[in-house]
């Protein structure tokens, strides 16, 4: 092979690498691939102390070495991040498989949220982004006012089958109820 196939060989391995090594990254390929990483740099190393004539090879040899190297530190800060368990997606993997509630091999089954506690966080969210104190709020207090108001709102609606969400009105953040759908 001559020089410009070396050099378009190596262009067409790097790109594969690229590839694969995304596909690890996302969980799609199960191990770093280590062979078409150390091709790669056996091409790279190629032509490392010998000159190239041609000008525009040589620009096009030394941007895919330079190419090469860039993402060689970006693949080993994230292999090193997955090793730590620090890559965003091992860590909520992680968690996923660390609930005391976490499926098998099943898959990932969606968390269980509490009406109440989200409704207490969306109230309290919604009263920092007004402005207003939110330190005093407790998750009793916004259960007590709902408990108080239910017989009002059962006779409203005619069921209990209502669900209470967050509403800004006037830049005050209110809990009001609608009838629950389905």
């Amino acid at each position: 092979m001559g020089t410009p196939e070396d050099i378009a060989q190596l262009e067409q391995s790097l790109n594969e690498l690229i590839i694969k090594y995304e596909q690890f990254f996302l969980g799609l390929e199960k191990r770093e691939p280590l062979r078409l990483l150390e091709t790669v740099e056996r091409l790279s190393r190629k032509y490392a102390n010998v000159k190239i004539v041609n000008t525009m090879l040589k620009f096009k040899y030394n941007s895919l070495v330079a190419r090469f190297c860039s993402y060689k530190q970006y693949w080993s800060r994230i292999v090193r991040l997955m090793e730590e368990g620090k890559y965003s997606r091992d860590r909520f993997r992680m968690t996923m498989h660390q609930r005391p509630d976490a499926p098998g091999d099943s898959g990932l089954a969606a968390p269980v949220v509490d009406p109440e506690e989200e409704l207490f966080r969306n109230f309290v969210e919604a009263r920092k982004s007004c402005s207003l104190p939110a330190d005093a709020i407790t998750r009793e207090m916004v259960k007590s006012a709902i408990d108080k108001q239910r017989p009002a709102i059962i006779a409203k609606y005619g069921s209990d089958a209502v669900e209470f969400r967050v509403v800004i009105e006037d830049g005050v953040p209110k809990i009001r109820a609608r009838r629950r759908k389905g």
